[in-house]
């Protein structure tokens, strides 16, 4: 299996203006590489093919610029090679309906990477403290705040230096492993239901609240408006930005925390967890509530826990997001019910229930089927509305507490 260990770089100042001359002439490579690969015709060859031509001039540049010498030569490789890596990606984008351009060149703002493949790096321990060993940039100081596993292999390092001016290096890890069998009969299952006053409300009974990063969006604001008031270019404007990015980092980190625990909670406790197949792209663009949405990250939360499940064994599995919440757990009668409404009251079946809890059981439902487990599932109850009724007009939903809900249950 492969694994992603991301680790702080502390470097010193003769290090921070080496790592950031790599960073430049692997930009300048990078923009040249473009140039001459929209000079080839599109019909000589495919796109790697292209690309590995120019890679292969990378002995002929040298010759005349002076700067490719310097440094090491997988480095110059792999900045190369990002063009197929990006066009690769522009294609997926543009097979899923998506409008693309072509690439463009890097301003040094843009280019924040570069990668060292296969050789020309170590970890090393010396008196007690633990080095990154880069060719042609010697031994940097590195924070291993968790060990690399003993069986692991080292494939690749990527150098990365943040908007704050921090250095990070994420390791390219392949651990001999293969991941644990996935049950065939899931006993434990979980449908997950995600929104935004309750982060998740799954079949358990579990609902976690949202990460609160008011104080944060706050402090954000504050130095993004002394941000415009500083004089573009100067010094005190290049003090201010780096707070700014500082600020849009630790709501980053403190998002990101919350996540990787969350799912990795999921993936561990369950052997089968179902979730909608959300379009949060499309959904970003409803006028109402747009912000809270794209804080949410559900993208980000569904992505961390697929591949967290595939690494525990634990069945993973995307449902139609489709009348979810409309459905009724009990009967499947579909009730409309606006977005202010927080609880689901069937008035077929008198089911009464959380609004999110009853998704929940909606979405594992569809999870099982959809996975082919071999649960039978319980046979609908008659409901009290004509034959043929699948929808009821939001009119007709009873609030938990309505007397004619409660005499009916009684």
């Amino acid at each position: 299996m492969y694994y992603a260990y991301k680790y702080r770089l502390e470097p010193s100042d003769t290090h921070r203006e080496e790592l950031d001359r790599h960073r430049d002439i692997c930009r300048q490579l990078y923009n040249h590489a473009l140039y001459r690969f929209n000079q080839i015709p599109d019909d000589v060859g495919t796109v790697k093919q292209r690309v590995r031509s120019i890679r292969d001039e990378l002995p002929s540049l040298k010759q005349w610029w002076d700067g490719l010498t310097g440094v090491y030569s997988t480095v110059l490789q792999t900045a190369v090679m990002r063009i197929a890596d990006n066009i690769k990606r522009l294609g997926i984008l543009k097979r899923n309906g998506k409008r693309v351009g072509q690439l463009k060149w890097k301003p040094p703002r843009e280019f924040r990477s570069f990668t060292y493949s296969q050789s020309g790096f170590e970890l090393k321990n010396t008196s007690g403290r633990t080095l990154l060993s880069l060719s042609k940039l010697g031994d940097i100081p590195i924070r291993l705040h968790r060990a690399i596993p003993d069986d692991a292999k080292l494939k690749q390092v990527t150098l990365k230096k943040e908007p704050t001016g921090e250095w990070f290096a994420s390791f390219g890890v392949e651990t001999p492993d293969d991941p644990p069998e996935k049950p065939e009969n899931p006993t434990r299952c979980v449908g997950i239901d995600v929104g935004i006053l309750s982060y998740t409300h799954d079949t358990s009974g579990t609902s976690v609240g949202s990460l609160d990063l008011a104080d944060e969006r706050d402090r954000l604001e504050r130095e993004q408006r002394k941000l415009s008031r500083k004089e573009h270019g100067s010094k005190n404007y290049e003090t201010q930005r780096r707070r700014v990015a500082e600020c849009h980092a630790d709501r980053k980190n403190k998002r990101r925390d919350f996540l990787h625990k969350l799912s990795n909670y999921y993936a561990k406790e369950f052997d089968l967890v179902a979730v909608e197949d959300l379009n949060v792209a499309g959904m970003m663009q409803f006028n109402s509530n747009s912000r809270n949405r794209a804080s949410a990250a559900w993208s980000t939360f569904l992505r961390m826990l697929e591949y967290k499940c595939k690494r525990e064994g634990t069945h993973f599995v995307r449902v139609d997001p489709r009348n979810t919440t409309k459905e009724c757990a009990a009967c499947g009668v579909k009730t409309d019910k606006p977005l202010w409404v927080r609880e689901h009251s069937c008035p077929a079946c008198g089911f009464t229930a959380n609004r999110d809890w009853n998704a929940a059981w909606n979405i594992l439902r569809r999870g099982i089927k959809l996975l082919g487990a071999g649960r039978s599932e319980s046979t609908p109850v008659e409901t009290a509305l004509p034959t043929g009724t699948v929808a009821v007009p939001a009119k007709r939903v009873l609030e938990a507490g309505s007397p004619v809900l409660n005499a009916r249950s009684a």
